[in-house]
């Protein structure tokens, strides 16, 4: 009987850090990355392209079923994962506000999430996993090594979207785009299926007023109590 490869799950709403956190530590680890929500947004997109509502389970689900999606590894250390869908680079459209949104809505369906379900633990191969996502800790990989829940309040999500897109040359209004998280959170944790929770034995860390570093230092001092050691950059 061969052991699993060991899983770190870090689950939490959009905003909270988890992308670069994620990025960073599979970096640091020499791990593999999932970035979950990913594979929803390419989901939306692919759903989007047919004319199929992302409300619509129905026509949803041979869309999740059949997703034709590739993961590429980012040529640099600071450089993005690049999504194929299709055969086509939909990394850009992947970050959409109007993605997400449209991803969040299709996600509550519980048909829809099962079809995904193998697709995302299908990642798990040595030497290790970090995984990104909503449930990784409750639902996908319950059995994981370490879990944690990043979190942080809807203003201070909202800014950091702001900023960031800003950074990129996208206008946009820091009160819509709270509306749309707060929408998103709620929306998240009600639905029926996975909910946006942590898990009974996930570390809950409010990276509100944190930087990149403080919370890594976090993640480095749970991964050590657990026995994984996490090489520091030079």
């Amino acid at each position: 009987m061969t052991t699993a490869s060991p899983v770190l799950t870090v689950d939490g709403p959009g905003g909270s850090g988890k992308g670069t956190i994620c990025r960073l530590l599979a970096r640091d680890l020499g791990w593999h990355l999932l970035d979950s929500g990913a594979i929803y947004r390419a989901a939306a997109i692919a759903a989007d392209r047919r004319g199929i509502d992302a409300d619509d389970g129905p026509a949803l689900l041979p869309v999740a079923a059949r997703l034709d999606l590739r993961f590429e590894a980012p040529a640099t250390a600071d450089g993005d994962v690049v999504v194929w869908l299709d055969g086509e680079d939909v990394t850009a459209e992947l970050r959409q506000e109007q993605t997400g949104n449209q991803a969040s809505r299709l996600a509550v369906i519980p048909a829809v999430r099962q079809a995904l379900l193998q697709r995302q633990r299908d990642f798990r191969e040595p030497p290790g996993l970090v995984a990104d996502g909503r449930d990784m800790g409750t639902v996908v990989f319950p059995d994981a090594a370490a879990k944690v829940f990043l979190t942080a309040s809807a203003e201070e999500r909202a800014r950091r979207r702001h900023k960031q897109l800003k950074e990129q040359g996208v206008s946009g209004s820091l009160t819509a785009l709270l509306q749309e998280i707060t929408e998103r959170d709620a929306r998240d944790r009600e639905r029926s299926v996975a909910p946006l929770v942590p898990a009974d034995d996930a570390v809950v860390i409010d990276t509100t007023g944190l930087n990149v570093d403080q919370v890594l230092d976090r993640m480095r001092e749970l991964l050590s109590r657990k026995g994984y050691r996490v090489p520091t950059p030079d």
